[in-house]
């Protein structure tokens, strides 16, 4: 079969992890990626745990491998002006070129979709930066926990009594990717029918708010300003995570009709609290949440959180197990779709990398481990640029290719 991207041709300077699992899609889908990083600026994820037997390196993280998968490193010191001339050389190369610095950096090397396109009118270039090109906060840094932070996630997310409370990691990094592969998918198909290539400026702040749209909307329609509710929601009840046997062992149980929370009290043995005047309403159940909360606690305590979520599922009751990594690990769904991808990596040997969670059925992904920093560079010189060897030996002994 051939893969759904091949052929397509990305020059990437993206980092961290937007960008990189942005551009770990287009490489698991056929297309050459060459990812442009230097040992005089790491990026942040070659340094991040987890690193193989715990020793740090930076070759030896299963964060960065993760999200880099198949692509191709050149290490480029961009501090040099001959740097930035080979860039430009592989800019001309480029289908697509992907960057997720702050506004302004690329065309400080010239390397703006501007000066790009000089050369190749057809480029496909995709910009993400924290809240777009333009406007008083353009140029403002950070990371994902500053971005929860500034599209409300952080606000919204925590108990109400309690500090805001930011979701795991770069949250928003692991949303937006979803979008920004469509966008960059959709430039190449509009480019392959008329020849002509655009800019793409994303900004992860407007990206972001698209998974807060329902309080967004409460407050554009209502005036209501949504906040913290721990696991309960604004209308269900019950919805949360109850204890279960173990060592911090917890199932959500979430029902959303009165059928489902009738359904429940048969399964608990205790039918009669369909019709308790505190529980048979789910207005009435909103209002009595913390005694249903308890009741429903005490009846899942001394269960197995596998075996409840199974006997719930049974009875058409929403549940799940609070699942952790080594649970994720041994799911049998997980297991029967082939999440998990063993590679063999130069440095970290065979571990798992997630597959994509979509496969295409005339064009299945290929995946290969992610590369040791400049692992490529002189294949890229060789077989792209055409430089000779003795060239290249001057080139890295200059620092250029560091």
């Amino acid at each position: 079969m051939t893969a759904a991207l091949e052929g397509i041709k990305v020059l990437d300077f993206c980092w961290v992890a937007i960008g990189p699992m942005t551009t770990r899609y287009l490489s698991d889908f056929g297309a050459t990626v060459i990812r442009v990083e230097s040992i005089h600026r790491v990026d942040t994820l070659r340094t991040a745990t987890p690193h193989k037997d715990g020793i740090p390196g930076i070759n030896r993280s299963g964060y960065f491998a993760n999200y880099n998968g198949g692509k191709r490193s050149m290490a480029l010191n961009m501090s040099q002006p001959k740097a930035r001339d080979l860039a430009k050389e592989l800019a001309k190369w480029a289908d697509v070129v992907t960057e997720n610095f702050t506004p302004g950096i690329m065309e400080r090397w010239g390397l703006g979709y501007d000066d790009i396109r000089q050369s190749n009118p057809g480029v496909v270039m995709f910009s993400a930066s924290m809240q777009g090109r333009g406007g008083p906060y353009s140029n403002h840094p950070g990371f994902g926990p500053v971005l929860t932070a500034l599209s409300s996630h952080t606000h919204l997310t925590g108990w109400p009594d309690r500090t805001p409370t930011s979701p795991y990691g770069a949250y928003t990094d692991f949303l937006l990717p979803h979008l920004t592969v469509a966008a960059i998918t959709a430039a190449l198909d509009r480019r392959q029918r008329t020849g002509e290539g655009c800019h793409i400026d994303f900004s992860q702040l407007e990206g972001s708010l698209y998974f807060v749209a329902p309080p967004l909307m409460d407050y554009a329609v209502n005036g209501r300003i949504q906040t913290r509710q721990g696991n309960r929601h604004p209308v269900y009840a019950p919805h949360n995570a109850y204890p279960c046997a173990g060592d911090d062992r917890w199932c959500a149980i979430a029902c959303t009709t009165d059928d489902e929370w009738q359904s429940l009290g048969r399964l608990m043995g205790q039918p009669s609290l369909a019709s308790d005047p505190r529980f048979s309403t789910a207005e009435a159940r909103k209002q009595n949440e913390e005694a249903l909360d308890e009741i429903i606690g005490r009846w899942t305590e001394p269960q197995d959180a596998f075996e409840l979520m199974h006997r719930c599922q049974k009875a058409g009751v929403p549940a799940g197990v609070v699942e952790t990594c080594e649970d994720l690990f041994n799911d049998e769904q997980l297991a029967h779709r082939g999440h998990y991808v063993y590679l063999d990596h130069k440095e970290i040997g065979r571990h798992a990398y997630d597959a994509n969670c979509f496969t295409l059925s005339e064009s299945p992904p290929i995946y290969k481990p992610a590369p040791l920093l400049g692992e490529h560079t002189d294949w890229v010189l060789r077989e792209i640029l055409g430089i000779p060897e003795g060239e290249m030996e001057d080139l890295r002994q200059s620092g250029v290719l560091s």
